[in-house]
């Protein structure tokens, strides 16, 4: 059944691999197991909650089971889209690699105008740092979830790119077995 994943996706999560998703989701059986693999070196976090949030919603409305088969390379945005899955769910083939890091934010603000004006758009930044580390966390809770890895092990690896072998992913419970 894992040989044969009903829903392959591939390349940048972006966009076009949302859209993908979409479609190759709406001509997946119905009835039976759903098997979804991925390969990616990363790309858009919100866009792989998205496609997370419409496994979880099948998963929850149907019933329906839902495995999860990482190949060669998971990174970033496909370890968020990972954890919509349960550990148990979880499968990994020989020689894929996990990566695990925390959200990156680049940019400058932009301190032009009344000076009443300049500290709402301190504040506005703020909040947005402030929400895109509760995303984060959120995300890492769910990856570490029913695993031995710990919320705070993950959030002080993530600082600097935690890579994870399949096996060790295996022997640390973020995954049901390697294929």
């Amino acid at each position: 059944m894992l040989a044969q994943p009903h829903v392959q996706l591939y390349g940048t999560v972006d966009e076009v691999m949302y859209a993908g998703f979409k479609d190759q989701l709406a001509a997946a059986p119905t009835e039976g197991p759903l098997v979804v693999s991925i390969t990616t070196l990363g790309g858009d976090p919100e866009m792989a909650r998205a496609m997370g949030d419409s496994i979880r919603l099948l998963r929850d409305y149907t019933g329906r089971e839902t495995l999860f088969l990482g190949k060669v390379a998971v990174y970033s945005a496909g370890a968020t889209f990972m954890s919509a899955f349960p550990v148990e769910t979880r499968f990994l083939t020989r020689g894929t690699r996990l990566m695990l890091h925390e959200r990156q934010m680049s940019g400058s603000i932009d301190l032009t105008g009344p000076l009443t004006s300049l500290p709402a758009i301190l504040k506005a930044k703020l909040h947005e740092i402030e929400q895109s580390v509760l995303i984060q966390e959120e995300g890492f809770r769910a990856i570490v979830n029913g695993s031995q890895v710990s919320f705070d092990t993950l959030r002080e690896k993530a600082t600097s790119n935690w890579y994870i072998d399949a096996e060790e992913a295996r022997d640390l419970g973020l995954v049901l077995d390697v294929i």
